[in-house]
């Protein structure tokens, strides 16, 4: 079986051979056990949301025209069965030439704290989240530290490739992990999302993006020795 991901490409002005990812997966769990009669593991959340804030970047990137450094969009396979699609792509570049990865997974729902809110996984492996806070000073939404530390979500999605290569690639995410209802479950349909505040996330990711995409911010690299 052929697998592929999906990738979509802005070359930069002044700083082409400086790479800024937007990433999330577009897999999911396919066909499986019935549940209440429906055996379709729609994945709307898991990780369709991500995968429509990586188009909707790229479109609204696109418009700008304005990118110093190069952004890379880009889908994931594979990535529920063990990450393959985002270990393929993370060998395609010199890890030097990658400044962050902003990979989105499960942003559909409102997180713990409520709307205009989402959380930063393996926030104090980098400076990254407090580039980003910066940039959104003056706005209603607010990125905070992953809530969840004990699932070690930081190494579990298509960020931890890269970032074990040094990279500061982090994931943004709203999931409640010890409370969401429709996680791996049939009933991860579209319906149960709330779109506005999943708008607001995108939003939120675009303009917390400005100064690395400028060359006016670049995040420390992951110190790969700390890693587990």
């Amino acid at each position: 079986q052929k697998l592929a991901n999906v990738v979509g490409v802005i070359p930069g002005k002044s700083r082409k051979n400086e790479y800024v990812i937007f990433s999330g997966h577009y897999d999911h769990m396919g066909v499986g056990k019935p549940v209440n009669g429906d055996s379709i593991y729609n994945g709307a959340n898991d990780d369709a949301a991500g995968t429509t804030a990586v188009i909707m970047l790229a479109r609204y990137f696109k418009t700008l025209n304005n990118n110093e450094r190069t952004l890379v969009f880009a889908t994931f396979t594979a990535e529920e069965v063990g990450g393959y699609g985002s270990q393929y792509f993370s060998r395609q570049f010199d890890p030097a030439a990658v400044v962050a990865m902003f990979n989105i997974e499960m942003s559909g729902t409102e997180s713990k704290w409520g709307k205009n809110s989402a959380y930063i996984t393996g926030y104090d492996k980098t400076d990254m989240g407090e580039i980003l806070k910066k940039d959104l000073e003056g706005s209603d939404f607010k990125f905070l530290p992953d809530p969840y530390p004990d699932q070690q979500l930081f190494y579990r999605s298509d960020n931890a490739t890269l970032a074990r290569l040094g990279v500061p690639a982090h994931t943004i995410s709203t999931a409640k992990m010890d409370a969401e209802p429709h996680y791996h479950k049939p009933s991860d349909e579209v319906e149960t999302l709330d779109l506005a505040n999943m708008a607001e996330i995108i939003k939120a990711i675009a303009l917390s993006s400005r100064s690395i995409i400028e060359g006016k911010a670049t995040p420390a690299r992951v110190k790969v020795e700390e890693l587990r």
